[in-house]
């Protein structure tokens, strides 16, 4: 396992980090699943197997698994194995009414966990709208408290929104870290790479987490794209290409992904073995460019998901849809999107609802042609 500084905190964390949020299913009598219901004994082995394989960042979250995730790692850590680790958790703003309940949510996650501590504890998922409800029920001071009381080392938080409030939020206190989605596709989403190279000027470690895209990136991958890393003279896998693209910028801290099964975990534990910063070759880099662009070529329409054309008087979910069709189309995996959409429709949604009435061409920054995006997307994406 390669190993780098946690900026300066003074100790050096793993480059792969697991995730406890796609931890593996107890199968039910029926034969179906429930992703409240972890299968422990494997689940327990599999984190135990990363932390003996030298993984030493563990990240898991209030709602993840229902609330079961917590429980299931703090089991998992325990005979010892809490000693040898960071754990990661988070607050989660939707859940926090007054301010009396920051303490409370997390005195929850110590007694799950079995720690009298936790190392990072985030602000889960920010975006401006939960950064100002925690700002103005004094979140910052709170953080300041539960460090000075030992219950939490290291402030830090998740993030969801685009970048200039991610700017925002960086700059408003002393962070320990910050973990943002990014991968070989998201290069211009969210924070994106412009939110990287921002926190690690700032000497802020960042842990990305969604390098995988969902997964989309290493599971069912279009023909088109393995064709074109078949070009490579290194051959790997879409996994494996992630993930060293990650590894390779000095600013990525941590790569942080889940596994669902142990022969996941072994695939990933043993790419991090030898993925390192700047190994990757020019022509590599080069090719990276090129999937990203085959990807982005099959964007149906250039929605940004200003949200603009909201809301919409007939109560079409605009980007919503657009968002279908893109992925549907980027990923060839109708039969998903279709589905989604489907409860869309069910719900009122739908393309069909659209009256032409104009509003949201009036308004679109880019100019779309709405209307007739929305027939379009409506055919491709009933089957």
């Amino acid at each position: 396992m390669k190993y780098v500084p946690f900026g300066k905190l003074g100790f050096e964390v793993s480059r792969y980090g697991l995730g406890c949020m796609r931890l593996p299913l107890e199968l039910q009598p029926d034969g179906s699943t429930s992703t409240e219901a972890i299968d422990e004994k494997h689940a327990i082995a599999m984190i135990r197997h990363a932390a003996d394989s030298g993984v030493n960042y563990f990240d898991t979250a209030h709602g993840y698994h229902g609330g079961n995730s917590k429980i299931v790692l703090g089991k998992a850590l325990s005979d010892g194995y809490r000693e040898r680790v960071l754990v990661a958790s988070k607050l989660p703003p939707w859940n926090v009414k007054t301010a009396d309940d920051f303490e409370r949510i997390l005195d929850e996650h110590l007694v799950a966990l079995r720690t009298d501590h936790i190392d990072f504890w985030l602000l889960h998922s920010m975006n401006r709208e939960s950064w100002e409800k925690l700002l103005n029920l004094g979140i910052l001071e709170h953080l300041d408290a539960m460090v000075a009381k030992g219950k939490i080392r290291f402030p830090a938080f998740s993030f969801h929104d685009d970048l200039d409030v991610f700017k925002e939020i960086l700059d408003a206190y002393d962070w320990k870290m910050c973990q943002i989605q990014y991968n070989l596709l998201d290069i211009d989403h969210q924070a994106g790479r412009a939110g990287l190279k921002y926190a690690a000027g700032k000497g802020v470690p960042v842990v990305v987490m969604e390098p995988l895209k969902g997964g989309r990136l290493a599971g069912n991958v279009p023909q088109y794209v393995l064709d074109r890393w078949a070009t490579a003279q290194t051959q790997r896998s879409p996994q494996e290409w992630a993930f060293r693209w990650l590894a390779d910028q000095p600013e990525v801290t941590v790569v942080l992904s889940g596994a669902s099964n142990m022969d996941q975990l072994k695939d990933s534990l043993e790419i991090f073995q030898t993925a390192e910063v700047d190994a990757l070759s020019d022509a590599e880099r080069r090719l990276v460019d090129e999937v990203r662009r085959l990807y982005q070529s099959r964007t149906r329409v250039d929605c940004t998901a200003c949200d603009y054309c909201l809301p919409c008087p007939a109560g079409v979910a605009i980007p919503r849809i657009f968002a279908l069709i893109n992925e549907g189309s980027m990923y060839e995996n109708w039969a998903e999107v279709q589905k989604r959409y489907a409860k869309l429709v069910d719900e009122g949604n739908g393309a069909k609802q659209c009256v032409a009435c104009g509003n949201c061409e009036a308004v679109c920054p880019q100019s779309l042609e709405i209307i007739k995006d929305l027939k379009m997307a409506h055919q491709a994406l009933v089957p």
